[in-house]
Order: structure tokens, then C-alpha cells, then sequence
């Protein structure tokens, strides 16, 4: 499998990761959902397994391109979002409630569309 296909594919699997993130935060009204019912303590570990998922991904597409096809698009903070995963990863029990809040609501829906974007521009980018 090319490099290519193989950075498809995890781009692909992104955008799944995200999509995911926007629907279990849908029901989310405010960072206190995350901490104040077992319910909320549920969403915030699922949601928190796809943001490590999305992390550990784009660090997979840096090695996969020499670190070119991320910086390529700079509307999004690609380090900060690896940065997550890795905040996540390792200080669990110190995840910040509200900050995942705002990485939902503020973050997840525009990197969604930069994502798609990247698919579709690699797939013309191959068409050509």
C-alpha cells in the first residue's frame, strides 16, 4: 500500500473520529455535563478515547509525509491537537473538563471540514 492510500485511509479515519466527537458532544450543554453524572463521565471518556485516536492519527500522517501535508493547511493547530492526545494519554486524571468542552465546541467542527478538505484535495491531487 502506498503512502499515499495509507495516509487516505487515516485521513478517512479522522474525519470518522470527529464526526463521532460531534455526536456524542451534541447533547453536551455546558463542561459541568462532564462532571456533575455518571452519564457525563461516560461522554467525556468516549469523547476523550477519539480525541487521543485523532491525535496519534495526525502524528501518523507527519511520519507518513516528512511533516508536509499538515502545515500545508494552517487554519487548524495541528500541534495542539496531537498536544491533546498526548495531555490526555498521560495526565488522565488531570483532564480539564471545561477544556475538553471547548475543544468540542470551538475546535472539533472546523478541523472536521479542514480534514475533508485535505481528502478531497489528495484524491484531485491523484486524479490530475
Amino acid at each position: 500500500m502506498s503512502k499515499y492510500q495509507r495516509t487516505l485511509i487515516i485521513l478517512e479515519q479522522i474525519n470518522d473520529a470527529l464526526k463521532t466527537v460531534q455526536k456524542r458532544f451534541s447533547i453536551v450543554e455546558n463542561s459541568n455535563y462532564f462532571t456533575d453524572s455518571p452519564e457525563g463521565k461516560e461522554k467525556l471518556d468516549g469523547i476523550c478515547m477519539q480525541l487521543i485516536a485523532i491525535g496519534e492519527s495526525l502524528k501518523n500522517i507527519d511520519k507518513l509525509t516528512d511533516k508536509q501535508l499538515l502545515q500545508e493547511y494552517t487554519e487548524i493547530d495541528w500541534t495542539g491537537a496531537k498536544g491533546v492526545r498526548d495531555i490526555i494519554s498521560h495526565h488522565y486524571f488531570d483532564i480539564d473538563a471545561e477544556e475538553i468542552y471547548w475543544i468540542c465546541d470551538q475546535q472539533v467542527g472546523p478541523m472536521q471540514i479542514m480534514v475533508e478538505q485535505i481528502i478531497d484535495d489528495l484524491k484531485s491531487s491523484q486524479d490530475n
